[in-house]
């Protein structure tokens, strides 16, 4: 892994999700697929709790402390308790948030030989900080796919025979 392309798509998130939620009617980027699933809005929303709780301070945590103390419990519902804000109001507050996180790892000066490194986690035992950094991306680009799939779902029965060649119209598709 280098550093350097994992920091280049996490900086890319804030711009992929404005262009992805900007501008849309309300009804649309707060509709979800029913219970259990999440809205754009929701899932942007865990994008910036995930960058101020979970993904730096764990990575600090390896840096500072090893094994030695275990991170903290991710809350990954957290987002649905907050009060609404307009959709610009949180994208905003996400790319300060991840323009931070971004300019704090960089600070950190990590190199090659730092990805080796282990922390505690609380569900899956010792991880390495590349393990951190790779899901971090992995999680963006997921969550990113996610809110395509919510945003496409408006369109499920619409489609029409098209749906058939579309599976992500039907990983969440409310029972018929």
């Amino acid at each position: 892994m280098i550093i350097s392309d994992a920091t280049t798509l996490l900086a890319r998130t804030p711009d992929a999700l404005s262009a992805l939620l900007l501008g849309l009617p309300e009804e649309w980027v707060h509709r979800d697929d029913g219970e259990g699933t999440w809205s754009a809005y929701a899932i942007a929303g865990h994008l910036l709790h995930g960058d101020t709780t979970n993904w730096l301070p764990r990575i600090r945590l390896i840096v500072e402390h090893g094994t030695d103390r275990t991170f903290a419990p991710f809350n990954r519902v957290a987002m649905l308790d907050w009060d609404r804000e307009p959709v610009p109001a949180l994208l905003d507050r996400f790319r300060l948030v991840r323009s931070r996180s971004l300019e704090d790892l960089g600070a950190l000066g990590l190199t090659p030989a730092d990805l080796s490194r282990s922390g505690t986690h609380p569900e899956f035992g010792t991880v390495t900080l590349q393990q951190v950094l790779a899901a971090w991306v992995a999680h963006d680009l997921t969550h990113l796919a996610q809110i395509g799939e919510v945003l496409a779902g408006r369109y499920r029965d619409e489609v029409g025979p098209y749906r058939r060649y579309m599976p992500a119209l039907e990983r969440f598709a409310p029972a018929e």
